[in-house]
């Protein structure tokens, strides 16, 4: 297996755009991308531009007809068929919609050929994780489920075991519900307690479908305000243990940025530095658990200037193993591009100066009156047993 690291990049993907007004300003790619390139990372990953999904693509997970619809809408955003979700406010039809989602869905699928076949140890899609949309229809700024078809493709190569971890603000319902039925995925959300938050799915209950796939699916509903102590002991208290029992063959990992305390949209109040280090244990545990096989994904995050291009440019330090330090200041360079595109002022160095982010480990004691501890027990108890583990 090659040691090096893809970094799937096609300017194309700023195509992805909902208008002006949307939470989702595709800037915050081309940010990201120029932050990774101030840095030099660029030049510590092998940069890929892969092809868009073709129709056979993404029907492994999309309907034939919910493709078309899109296509219709991508060729005259007036005929958008809201029945398919597309055309509201949430996914507004733009020209080019198809051609610019199904760019996002074949750099994911190609991220995750080329680290099953051993061409890459692993590969990040800041582009992707676009994890809310359904078999047959767009939701939550998703209009194609890029994690779903890596996910999907992976199994159609002859992948056994395929572990899905989400820690986007919101629940990863679209990739949940691809693979609910399917005992070769496990799919692991971490996210804001659907009391509070989009797409109210998620709760410790929702563990897949009774019969093979039963246990499949495990759901942390965090209460709104959680901090960094918590994501961590919340995310330590679940993952590695799941992913210790599972041993899969591949690591697919979605890293939200939304969970950071600026994010508009969301409740949480995670700082850049729990986020990075979320990230290192995900790149520990793909080493630890999947051979090192690994792709990382975006999502989320609508904080665009000051906090998603930081935390998706540790993203790629860290799978490239040149992770960008957290005292590291931001190039200046970087800051004049920000000013130059978005006439804000960008952020002055890499992380929000809480590294190292510490947390008491669940294997320390619980407290049951604890609002966070009683969010893990609920998951523990509701999905470990299933799998053969102590709640």
């Amino acid at each position: 297996m090659s040691g090096r690291a893809l970094l799937m990049w096609d300017e194309a993907v700023t195509g992805y755009d909902f208008g002006p007004q949307h939470p989702m300003d595709p800037v915050r790619l081309a940010l990201t991308m120029g932050l990774v390139r101030a840095f030099g990372l660029d030049r510590a990953v092998d940069v890929v531009a892969a092809k868009p999904a073709g129709d056979s693509t993404l029907r492994l997970v999309h309907r034939e007809d919910y493709v078309a619809a899109v296509k219709a809408a991508s060729a005259d955003p007036r005929h958008a068929d809201q029945a398919y979700g597309l055309g509201t406010v949430d996914d507004p039809a733009f020209a080019g919609m198809h051609e610019a989602s199904a760019l996002i869905a074949g750099q994911s699928v190609a991220a995750a050929e080329a680290v099953w076949r051993g061409e890459a140890e692993h590969a990040v899609n800041f582009a992707g994780g676009l994890h809310h949309a359904m078999p047959g229809g767009a939701a939550g700024f998703c209009i194609y489920n890029d994690a779903s078809l890596a996910i999907a493709r992976l199994l159609e190569l002859g992948v056994e075991r395929v572990a899905y971890v989400d820690v986007d603000v919101h629940h990863g319902d679209g990739v949940q519900a691809a693979f609910w039925e399917d005992p070769r995925v496990l799919t692991v959300s971490l996210h804001e307690h659907p009391r509070t938050l989009f797409p109210q799915t998620g709760w410790p209950e929702e563990t897949g479908a009774a019969g093979p796939g039963e246990g499949g699916a495990v759901n942390v509903a965090l209460p709104a305000g959680t901090g960094d102590a918590g994501w961590l002991r919340a995310f330590h208290a679940v993952v590695p243990e799941l992913l210790a029992d599972f041993r899969p063959q591949v690591l697919v990992t979605q890293h939200g940025a939304d969970t950071h305390f600026d994010d508009p949209l969301a409740h949480l109040a995670v700082s850049l530095d729990a986020q990075r280090a979320v990230q290192e244990a995900c790149h520990e545990l793909a080493h630890a658990c999947a051979d090192g096989r690994w792709l990382a994904l975006g999502g989320g995050g609508y904080a665009v200037v000051d906090v998603v291009p930081r935390s998706w440019t540790h993203l790629v330090g860290i799978a490239a193993h040149a992770p960008v330090a957290p005292e590291t200041v931001v190039p200046s360079s970087w800051r004049d591009e920000v000013y130059a595109r978005t006439r804000q002022l960008g952020p002055g160095r890499m992380t929000d100066g809480r590294w190292p982010v510490d947390f008491r480990a669940w294997t320390a004691g619980y407290d049951p009156a604890d609002r966070l501890d009683q969010a893990v027990l609920a998951t523990r108890r509701a999905a470990f047993p299933l799998r053969g583990l102590l709640a």
